[in-house]
């Protein structure tokens, strides 16, 4: 097991170090001079020579990356190109409202794929498994933003109960508005990303109840779903478990694409300001920041996998 988490942080590290390259060198090939759109139109060769030289822009590239690196080595990730504000400190404000929408879209999720994925599975061959099934994949087919309207459509224009847009200026401070002003977004990610657990639940289930050790314990005297919950759960929970590592990363991209929708101040809306203001140091640091949350959180389920599966434990030995 110690090596195994070894191996699984040494190649988070190197996948840490390659994502990094690949996004400060993309970036860096993108048309345009960072100089120029901070300075405006009109601005001086003068002012554009005092940019280049505060940016560290006429260096080499080899070096601005080293130095980004080793600030970021240091907790320091650099200032704002446009505001001059640290990363560090806009990052930590902003995740205020990402970080608990995509906790509750996670929750949200969990809530509708479990017992709905389950159900289906036990009702397989009925209609109510067949219509379960059939509307966990169109709904899965769904994209974000038109699931958001249909719901800002029906629950805030119709009905008036959540509100559409925004995020209370006190944030937190009244936890009552924050929480109302996120359920919405939340409940559209949720919808979408649950849709596709619930198909993946309903397959792992439906293979469980299959199994000798379940059909051997259903005719030992217990209900099919009572040797399903005791005997075949654990099974289809080690399979949930990895898939909700790859899902994190559709979760992040729908919370990217909900912030715009809601007008919600998080790190997705910021991100694609920063993106049309051409603001690189910001948006190196932003990227880096959600790509290494995607593969921190798939290691760590990896290790957590490996360390609730004994056959995989047992394979390793």
């Amino acid at each position: 097991m110690t090596r195994f988490i070894l191996t699984r942080l040494l190649l988070l590290a190197l996948g840490l170090t390659l994502a990094s390259l690949l996004i400060f060198f993309t970036l860096r090939l993108l048309p345009g001079d960072v100089a120029q759109v901070i300075a405006g139109t009109d601005s001086s060769p003068e002012q554009l020579a005092h940019i280049r030289e505060s940016l560290h822009l006429d260096d080499p590239l080899l070096a601005q990356y080293g130095s980004w690196i080793g600030g970021i080595l240091h907790g320091d990730f650099g200032n704002s190109a446009i505001t001059g504000t640290p990363v560090a400190s806009e990052l930590v404000q902003k995740a205020e409202v990402t970080v608990p929408l995509a906790l509750l879209s996670l929750l949200i999720a969990l809530l509708i794929a479990v017992p709905l994925g389950v159900a289906s599975a036990l009702r397989r061959g009925k209609l109510s498994g067949t219509l379960l099934g059939g509307g966990a994949q169109a709904l899965a087919a769904v994209p974000v933003v038109w699931a958001g309207m249909m719901l800002v459509i029906i629950f805030s224009l119709w009905l008036g109960w959540l509100p559409a847009q925004g995020f209370p200026r006190q944030g937190w401070a009244d936890p009552g508005r924050a929480l109302t002003a996120l359920l919405l977004p939340a409940i559209t990610i949720g919808l979408v990303e649950g849709a596709v657990l619930l198909r993946f639940i309903r397959s792992s289930t439906i293979d469980a109840i299959g199994r000798d050790y379940v059909r051997t314990a259903a005719a030992g005297g217990l209900t099919r779903t009572r040797a399903l919950i005791t005997q075949g759960m654990p099974a289809v929970a080690l399979s949930t478990l990895s898939v909700l590592g790859i899902q994190v990363a559709g979760l992040l991209v729908g919370t990217v694409l909900v912030e715009q929708l809601f007008t919600l101040p998080g790190i997705g809306r910021m991100l694609v300001a920063d993106v049309g203001n051409r603001d690189l140091p910001k948006v190196q640091s932003e990227i880096l920041i959600l790509t290494a949350l995607v593969l921190i959180i798939g290691t760590l389920i990896d290790i957590t996998h490996r360390a609730l599966d004994p056959r995989q434990r047992e394979a390793a030995e």
